[in-house]
């Protein structure tokens, strides 16, 4: 399946044109073999060295001004369905949060169940905190959890009324504990081929980091 997804050359998954959403940032149409994998294929992994310096869950976030975002999305009809992966928002017009609503998740078939978890390495900036609440105030089939390592921004009066009103639209948001970040590593991180998995190593502040963050959490909501 993965071999086969990454030669398709155009994201006609879903009948879309290629470039419909993402690709109004582009000036020119550049091949897809020129960027990075910004373009989800199932199965795919983050290097190691991404993850460890974007999903650290530090308080002063300098330098990491990208989004990664893994993702878990079980659709549940006649059967169930479960697919991974992971976006990062370099080459998006859209951030990966949008990014996600545009090319994993354009709509929402009115019979099927959506469970999704997202892992992202930073809470959404407010326009996408709108856009999630928008998106789950309209589909009443999906449901959201969202697991972040640090909270963006959150001292911001227009960032805490938008994370209440995700909250208020059903959408759950957690701060990453050490088991999450370890459950990322080894589902979404690549690990040497031929090696035996390394272990997640954890670094010296991430618990306390996560109780800074979730009593900061649970004060906004």
């Amino acid at each position: 399946k993965m071999a086969e997804k990454q030669e398709e050359p155009s994201n006609t998954q879903n009948g879309e044109p290629e470039n419909a959403e993402e690709g109004e940032g582009k000036k020119k149409k550049l091949k897809r073999e020129d960027l990075p994998p910004f373009e989800i294929v199932t199965g795919e992994r983050l290097p190691a060295i991404f993850f460890k310096f974007q999903f650290r869950n530090v308080e002063y976030s300098s330098g990491r001004n990208k989004t990664f975002l893994c993702y878990v999305l079980e659709t549940q009809g006649k059967e169930s369905v479960t697919s991974r992966g992971y976006l990062e928002d370099e080459h998006a017009a859209a951030h990966a949060e949008m990014a996600f609503f545009n090319t994993i998740l354009p709509k929402c078939e009115s019979s099927l169940r959506y469970n999704v978890t997202w892992y992202v390495s930073s809470s959404p900036c407010v326009t996408c905190a709108d856009r999630i609440t928008e998106t789950l105030k309209k589909n009443k089939n999906l449901r959201l959890t969202i697991m972040v390592g640090r909270l963006f921004m959150w001292e911001e009066p227009e960032m805490q009324a938008a994370l209440k009103k995700m909250k208020s639209a059903g959408c759950k948001l957690r701060i990453m504990k050490p088991q999450d970040f370890e459950y990322v590593w080894q589902n979404f991180v690549e690990q040497e081929e031929g090696e035996e998995a390394k272990a997640f190593v954890p670094w010296e502040d991430i618990q306390e980091n996560f109780q800074y963050y979730e009593e900061k959490l649970a004060e906004i909501l």
